[in-house]
């Protein structure tokens, strides 16, 4: 199983170029915010992969979520269905790739996340210093990976 971490930029790239078979995709973006200039739509991956999970998440800490009115338990709600999604791609002998929008902290933690259940290699990720794992993100997949009964 190989699990590789992008940026929106490079998963666009590749999207136009040669995208990898065999593969399931986790594309995390951000939800629409009037002060941002970037792009808050999802990368368009039709027809290029063979799954394909979008999350619509602001990339938060633990102390910001009440700033937002949420807590852990409502913060990445669709943590059961991921995991679901990256169990039966496992199954499947699919390989990973993790997206967001610099390709550094929602997607390196799902990274870390999938590598740390499968492999107990999680901590690989958080120790490369070109990835800023959001913790929050990799505790809640984690977690639901752990207690998926699919």
């Amino acid at each position: 199983m190989k699990v590789t971490i992008l940026s929106r930029d490079d998963a666009e790239r590749l999207v136009r170029e040669d995208f990898p078979e065999r593969s399931a995709v986790i594309s995390f973006y951000d939800p629409h915010n009037k002060r941002s200039i970037f792009d808050s739509s999802p990368v368009d991956y039709k027809g290029r992969c063979e799954r394909l999970f979008l999350v619509k998440i602001k990339d938060l800490d633990i102390d910001a979520l009440a700033d937002f009115g949420l807590t852990y338990d409502t913060y990445l709600t669709e943590a059961g269905a991921l995991a679901e999604f990256i169990k039966r791609a496992y199954e499947d002998g699919l390989d990973f790739i993790c997206q967001c929008e610099y390709g550094q902290s929602r997607s390196a933690a799902c990274a870390a996340a999938i590598k740390e259940y499968f492999d107990g290699d999680g901590i690989s990720i958080f120790a490369d210093y070109r990835y800023y794992p959001n913790q929050l993100v990799f505790n809640k997949v984690l977690d639901a990976l752990k207690n998926c009964t699919c």
